[in-house]
Parts: C-alpha cells; structure tokens; sequence
C-alpha cells in the first residue's frame, strides 16, 4: 500500500478517489466530440464544479460536509491538460476550496514503480471503505480495471453509500452507478439546450 494512505490519518465521512490520467482522457475525447458537434470552443473543465457534480452525484447535498479527493495518476503526470487548475503538485495537491457543499481538500498520490495504477486504485479504495469514519466514496476509476473494482468492493459494508462512475452502465456491484459524462460535461460549460 501507498505510504501516503495511512490508517493512523483522520479521514472525512466523504471521499472522492479519481484516476486522474483517466478523467483527462474523457475530458479530450468529450471536448473534441462536442466542439465537432456544437460548432463552437469548448474550454478546459473546472475541476472545483466538476467536483461539486461529483459530490451531487455521490449524494452529497448542501451544508458544512469535509469532502478528501484523492488523485491517483501516474508518476509521470505532472498536470491535467484539460482542467483548470491543472498543474497536479503545484496548483492542486494539499489544496483546498470552499463553496455550499462544504470544504474539498484535495491531495495526489502518484503510482510507484512497484504497482501499477490498476492495483493502487483498488487499494486505496478498500482502505477507504474499511475505515469507520469514512461513510461516502465516489469513485472515478478507468473503465480498463472497472471489474477489479467491483471485485475489489464486493465485502464492503452495506453501511457505506458507494457511487463509481461510468461513461455507460457496468456489471452492478453493491455500490450505486452514475454516468460520468454528465457531470463533466456540466465542468466544461455544455448546456443540455445546446444539444437538442
């Protein structure tokens, strides 16, 4: 396990664990395919609304919620191209804002040479639903170890509210599904209008 996941760490009730390399690749590919299709620029995503949708999505309503966001990416990741802020140890890593949903601090965690992201993901995250204080995870990983996840979450407390999401609808686990596309079309400004 990552030495930066701790379980002697005090933890929030809410937490979003992103595979952050993989997030910036749907972002790409939604950009390219809506400036096609909308005939228009489409900017980078907001990463503080993204992760407000994302909240919303998790079940997480307005008040004074903690929400942790860890970024899994690969060593050699040093930003997002298709999100601002994007720079990940400058501009995002022990970052933290504030808004009607509560309080997000975010933090990175770069995969190490000894295990692919594959197994970081699933690691975090079970570390994460095994800890008593830790009631919501939202969850953003890649598509291409999706079912390690759902193996990975299948002993988990039903006490938990787990949300993956997706670009489409998965093989169900005993977590609850989202479609990501929505929440980052809502960060890079396209309107459900636009697309009639």
């Amino acid at each position: 396990m990552n030495n930066q996941i701790n379980d002697n760490q005090t933890w929030a009730e809410n937490i979003i664990i992103i595979d952050a390399d993989y997030a910036d690749s749907v972002a790409f590919d939604l950009i390219v395919n809506f400036e096609r299709m909308l005939e228009r620029r489409i900017p980078q995503a907001d990463i503080a609304l993204w992760l407000d949708c994302l909240a919303l999505d998790g079940g997480i309503r307005e008040g004074e919620n903690e929400v942790q966001v860890i970024l899994i990416h690969e060593k050699s990741t040093k930003s997002l191209k298709n999100f601002v802020p994007s720079s990940i140890d400058k501009e995002l890593d022990k970052k933290a804002f504030k808004d009607h949903l509560g309080e997000f601090i975010i933090n990175e965690i770069p995969t190490e040479s000894v295990a692919p992201k594959e197994q970081l993901f699933c690691d975090v995250i079970q570390t994460m639903s095994n800890l008593a204080e830790v009631k919501r995870i939202i969850a953003v990983p890649d598509m291409a170890y999706y079912d390690s996840v759902r193996t990975a979450l299948r002993n988990i407390d039903e006490e938990k509210r787990i949300t993956l999401l997706a670009m489409q609808p998965m093989p169900g686990g005993n977590f609850r599904q989202e479609i990501l596309g929505y929440s980052l079309m809502q960060a890079l400004g396209i309107h459900a209008d636009e697309l009639k």
